[in-house]
């Protein structure tokens, strides 16, 4: 299994030492911190290319550059029962934010498995992991091309 950045590493196997009934308590805490993507980032109505796919809660997600390389990561998520949703923003925000391209290029979308457990419904796995992959997707897409030099540092 591929290494995750430390930040989500620490939050998942926190989450999966927890009785079910704490873990869901503890997503549902996470799902209460997250907060929309903020106006000078996007606002509505929201480009379709940035709607994540087979997501039943109408999930949206940006990355806006770091000068660092790096990105911090914004979603929208329109479903106000979208409860899922809103905890899986908050965890990618805060624990992908900042993290070398690489590293967040290389979350597996199964890893929403690890941190909501086996129980949910195909749709619901579907629209998560489909959270997870356009985040990925945006960090390859903003890793520097193999073919172009890279600057010294």
């Amino acid at each position: 299994m591929k290494q995750l950045p430390d930040r989500l590493e620490r939050l998942v196997a926190s989450l999966e030492a927890l009785e079910r009934s704490d873990r869901i308590q503890m997503l549902v805490d996470a799902g209460k911190q997250y907060r929309r993507v903020p106006a000078d980032v996007a606002s509505p109505p929201f480009p379709v290319e940035h709607r994540v796919p087979d997501c039943e809660s109408e999930a949206y997600v940006w990355a806006k550059p770091n000068s660092n390389g790096t990105l911090s990561f914004y979603f929208a998520v329109d479903n106000p029962q979208g409860i899922s949703a809103m905890a899986l923003a908050s965890v990618l925000a805060k624990t992908l934010s900042g993290v070398p391209l690489d590293q967040v290029a290389a979350v597996p979308g199964d890893i929403v498995y690890r941190i909501f457990g086996r129980e949910l419904s195909m749709g619901k796995s579907l629209g998560l992991m489909g959270m997870v992959n356009m985040v990925a997707s945006l960090a390859r897409q903003h890793l520097p091309s193999a073919s172009q030099p890279r600057h010294a540092r």
